[in-house]
């Protein structure tokens, strides 16, 4: 199945555009456009604008209000825009309403998630778990714009009971290979399960954590291996499982693919069995970039994600990643003591802890992934754990070992 972004030599130009209200306000909006840029520009495309308006709630017609539609529009036609970006869901009556009103591609957040999953796609599983979550996402709001199958039947210009009737021959088309894809992922999911049987009785430790956060950095500095590890987005699609020892202790270490905000129900639901690395791992590592100034945000969406697969209740050692690239804490200076002090806001460190008050169990870990002694330290901390679960596999393990 295409992407429904070409990644041509020319880039596509597109606007961004969010909403601001009680539960996005302006700081939040601004930061969820910028880490939609980022997930645009994975994609390859050219960023020539960005719109927010204040609303209580999405418009049930065109998402945003007739004016601020209609500046878009002007926009739109000015710069030779080709695509408009909305940061969240669009219903598919919004869809429709906005491809007649702009004339341009229109996606939501979820659907450009779902096309960069299936450019990073490698292995069978992945691509037909990507392309059935993409499917069952496009289905309901497929249009004459949108539709891989056109043909080159004229796009837009197809008007009236001609073009609904290819939609619908298309929507027919799609449940058809819905069906197959689905049949296709039972088949690949069994043979996961007998592969992952056959790895044996070693303790097994997953990866996890916002997307971007140096997982892979980190997979290849433990097993020594070469995993694609890149400044962006979902650079890791596809599970990637290791044999890594320490102190002659084997285990499987895999990294999965990182969770994001908004991250589409679809996907998560076709990833489950991907996840299954995740949901049947002994220890986890949750990956957490110290350096991004909403890390505290990313954590607890990875903890709702590990939630929603069934995989919150197990043993997780979370690493601070990227600690090398945190300012420096200024020096305290003296000053008169009658002189009123401003509150001094809390160092990364201070919060990360704060994060973790309630579960004085969580072992918490500081390293720069880049640096050979943090990870020194990162193995010795792991070990530790590792060798726990061991014994617990092989209780007479201690009894061969010689002190």
């Amino acid at each position: 199945m295409d992407k429904l972004i070409s990644t041509a030599p020319v880039p596509l130009k597109a606007v961004l555009v969010a909403l601001i209200n009680k539960d996005q306000p302006p700081s939040k909006a601004e930061e969820f456009l910028d880490e939609l840029e980022f997930l645009a520009q994975t994609l390859g495309l050219e960023i020539k604008g960005k719109f927010s308006q204040r609303l209580p709630r999405p418009d049930t017609r065109s998402f945003v209000g007739k004016g601020k539609l209609e500046e878009i529009n002007t926009f739109v036609k000015a710069e030779e825009i080709d695509v408009v970006i909305f940061d969240d869901d669009l219903t598919p009556s919004q869809l429709r309403n906005l491809e007649n009103e702009l004339k341009v591609k229109i996606y939501d957040r979820s659907l450009l998630i779902l096309d960069i999953f299936l450019e990073r796609a490698q292995t069978s599983q992945a691509r037909t778990q990507v392309e059935l979550a993409r499917y069952e996402y496009l289905l309901p709001r497929l249009t004459r714009m949108w539709t891989h199958l056109e043909r080159q039947r004229g796009g837009t210009g197809t008007r009236g009971g001609a073009g609904e009737k290819e939609i619908e021959t298309d929507r027919r088309a799609i449940r058809d290979q819905i069906t197959v894809l689905k049949k296709r992922l039972e088949k690949i999911e069994k043979q996961g399960i007998t592969q992952r049987k056959a790895r044996g009785q070693l303790v097994r430790v997953s990866l996890v954590g916002y997307t971007n956060v140096g997982k892979s950095t980190i997979m290849n500095k433990l097993s020594k291996s070469d995993v694609l590890a890149e400044n962006k987005l979902f650079a890791t699609v596809d599970s990637t499982v290791r044999k890594v020892v320490i102190n002659d202790i084997p285990f499987l270490l895999s990294d999965t693919v990182g969770f994001i905000r908004k991250l589409p129900h679809a996907l998560i639901e076709s990833f489950k069995s991907t996840l299954d690395e995740v949901r049947e791992a002994d220890i986890l590592l949750h990956v957490v970039d110290i350096s991004h100034p909403s890390f505290e945000e990313h954590a607890k969406v990875v903890e709702a994600t590990l939630k929603e697969i069934g995989a919150d209740a197990k043993p997780v050692i979370t690493v601070f990643n990227k600690i090398d690239l945190i300012p420096e804490e200024p020096q305290e200076e003296t000053t008169d003591e009658f002189e009123i002090q401003e509150p001094v806001a809390p160092t990364p460190r201070e919060r990360a802890l704060a994060l973790y008050t309630e579960k004085p169990d969580t072992k918490l870990i500081f390293i720069s992934a880049t640096s050979k002694g943090d990870i020194s330290k990162l193995r010795e901390t792991l070990y530790k754990e590792v060798l726990e679960h061991h014994i617990s596999i092989y209780p007479n393990y201690l009894k061969n070992v010689n002190y």
